[in-house]
């Protein structure tokens, strides 16, 4: 969890949007069950939605904030390391999450 915070915000991503938080849900519940990254807009928004006492649609929105917020202002150069290639455009809300849950996924296999 610890780990997942600071992954987050070493992309220039703070706690001051809301986004931030659905994000950090988001990778958890793929991490958990990476179905829910198949049906993002069916399952995982609405799990999101519904922890946070939100819409799916709110989720959809302030994800994607964050998101444009990384991509714009943020550190890029990180996120291409995080994707292991260099970017061309900005990565849409499932590209994103996925990208998350797959490099958490190689760091916890590297600490066991």
């Amino acid at each position: 969890m610890e780990n997942l915070i600071f992954l987050i915000r070493s992309l220039g991503i703070s706690g001051t949007y809301l986004g931030y938080y659905y994000l950090c849900t988001a990778v958890k519940l793929v991490l958990e069950d990476p179905g829910c990254l198949l049906m993002i807009s069916k399952i995982l928004y609405p799990k999101i939605a519904l922890i946070h006492h939100t819409t799916p649609a709110c989720v959809e929105r302030d994800i994607r904030t964050v998101i444009n917020l990384c991509w714009t202002r943020g550190d890029r150069d990180r996120l291409c390391q995080i994707a292991g290639c260099r970017l061309q455009r900005k990565p849409t809300n499932g590209e994103f999450i996925d990208l998350l849950v797959t490099y958490c996924r190689k760091y916890q296999s590297e600490q066991t």
